[in-house]
């Protein structure tokens, strides 16, 4: 029960970072890959916070699921 808790707790903050990545303005978020208006595009940069995301809860869900079978 403590394992989902923490589990939860990291997603949650994980998820939280990624939105702020991804909806701020920065120098280097490169050039606009999908725009869907004139202020609002997906940049270079938000794929690969997208990539890190993905990458980091497939990670934990894979270590919920070992520490399941012991």
């Amino acid at each position: 029960m403590i394992r989902w808790g923490c589990a939860l707790v990291v997603a949650g903050v994980l998820s939280a970072f990624a939105f702020l990545l991804v909806t701020g303005e920065y120098i280097t978020d490169g050039p606009v890959l999908i725009q869907f208006s004139e202020s609002h595009g997906v940049h270079r940069g938000d794929v690969f916070v997208l990539c890190g995301w993905v990458a980091a809860i497939l990670s934990e869900v894979a270590l919920l699921g070992t520490s399941r079978r012991r």
